[in-house]
């Protein structure tokens, strides 16, 4: 499914962007809008001319769940950990969804969940998994 996602034009440049390790979000140039997920039309403007901005990669955790069996086989072995959501500083609306980690290589179970607090600084690293950088969380 992720594969589907990365020959996708309208995430290809976030993907991209994640590889080069570059956090994007997609603005649209008539109404300044910052959306995420990405989307072929402005919600404001109801335009569809847009660009991918650079943010700064600084979130804080906005919600979190822990995952506990049962799960996808791949991700039983990690239960539980936490999924973190996390509201980018610089474009407070845009929330992400991601596993807070202790280290960008390490394990989704490598944070205690019990140590998790909603407001937490965190930051975006990127790690490659099965050939796809994808973004992921650590504390900043």
């Amino acid at each position: 499914m992720l594969r589907a996602t990365l020959d996708d034009p309208l995430t290809r440049p976030f993907w991209d962007g994640c590889a080069r390790g570059e956090l994007l979000v997609q603005q649209f140039t008539a109404s300044g809008n910052v959306v995420w997920p990405p989307r072929p039309m402005d919600p404001a403007s109801r335009t569809f001319a847009h660009e991918w901005v650079a943010a700064s990669g600084q979130a804080s955790i906005w919600s979190f769940v822990v995952a506990h069996p049962p799960l996808l086989p791949a991700y039983a072995e990690f239960a539980p950990y936490p999924v973190v959501v996390v509201a980018l500083t610089d474009h407070p609306a845009v929330r992400m969804v991601g596993n807070v980690v202790a280290s960008a290589d390490a394990r989704i179970d490598s944070v205690d969940p019990a140590t998790i607090v909603v407001g937490e600084p965190v930051r975006v690293v990127f790690a490659e998994q099965d050939g796809i950088t994808v973004p992921r969380w650590t504390r900043a």
